[in-house]
């Protein structure tokens, strides 16, 4: 592979994972160009699934759509290009649960898993795409059951730290599931410490969110405050729009009876994300997006 696409292909995965998702994009355009000229599917293949990713990250969840659908529907053959297309379907995954639509992510992630064969990194990304899917259609028992086949992938791993910041994330969920706040926090927090070792400051970010979230069960109402605006003003550095909505609607909510300018403020900023991420998507995507219940009633308020 020559210099330049082993370069872009290098930024690019600094920008999904350990920088702004949006200054990826184009590097990683470019790679998937160069790499189709070359015949390298490959790489061509690995440079897609990172775009996709870089799209979603961003909140661009029409575009991150269309790049990664071929990836995730075609035959994928070799090995390289089975991997690329299990990660791809476990990505269009947490698109789907992005927005809201987590009957159609399950389809995904268990597309993803039907692919991943015995790579352990694409079986654990689909298996734990399954706990979260089940997490949002309220089925404690299945995501238990998909957290724990996660958690055995996972086990002995110590340099999977993007796919252990990721195990907390759904810990923290699933605590949330069963009423049990004080884990939730404690495994929100521990996403946070990983993320920040590991240098990713969007995981960072989305941690603060889970842990401002649980805080705000638990009852600890000016800790929950305090992690909602790093988590909201992290991810407004990034650029990483899908987090800043729900940690500023909920940061709104919160402050509303002792900070109403703050309040206000918050309440815009997650109304005007919601729209922008809704001009990204297809139109039948959009109507639902803007119609999903706790959108359309931030958009009312």
């Amino acid at each position: 592979m020559n210099d330049d696409l082993t370069e872009l292909l290098a930024t690019g995965e600094r920008a999904a994972f350990h920088g702004r998702p949006a200054t990826g994009v184009a590097p990683l355009q470019r790679a998937v160009e160069l790499a189709h000229a070359r015949g390298l599917d490959a790489e061509a293949t690995a440079a897609a699934w990172l775009l996709g990713v870089c799209l979603g990250a961003a909140g661009r969840y029409g575009s991150a759509m269309l790049v990664l659908e071929p990836l995730a529907s075609s035959d994928p053959g070799e090995a390289d290009r089975r991997l690329f297309a299990s990660l791809a379907a476990a990505t269009l995954g947490s698109v789907s649960r992005q927005l809201g639509r987590h009957a159609e992510g399950r389809g995904y992630d268990e597309r993803a898993l039907d692919l991943a064969g015995d790579a352990p990194e694409a079986c654990f990304d689909a298996m734990l795409g399954l706990a979260a899917d089940a997490v949002g259609l309220g089925e404690a028992g299945a995501a238990d059951a998909a957290l724990a086949e996660a958690v055995g992938l996972a086990a002995g791993r110590g340099d999977w730290w993007r796919q252990r910041v990721r195990l907390d994330w759904v810990r923290a969920e699933i605590a949330l599931l069963h009423d049990d706040a004080d884990e939730a926090v404690a495994r929100a927090t521990a996403a946070v410490a990983l993320a920040e070792a590991s240098g990713a400051p969007r995981h960072v970010a989305k941690g603060l969110l889970f842990c401002g979230v649980a805080q705000v069960q638990r009852g600890d109402i000016d800790e929950a405050a305090a992690s909602l605006r790093r988590a909201a003003t992290l991810a407004e550095s990034l650029g990483c729009i899908p987090l800043v909505w729900p940690a500023r609607a909920v940061l709104g909510a919160l402050v509303a009876p002792t900070l109403p300018d703050e309040s206000a403020a918050a309440l815009s900023s997650a109304r005007s994300v919601v729209r922008q991420i809704a001009d990204d998507l297809p139109n039948g995507y959009a109507e639902d997006w803007l119609a999903r219940p706790d959108v359309a009633a931030l958009l009312a308020g």
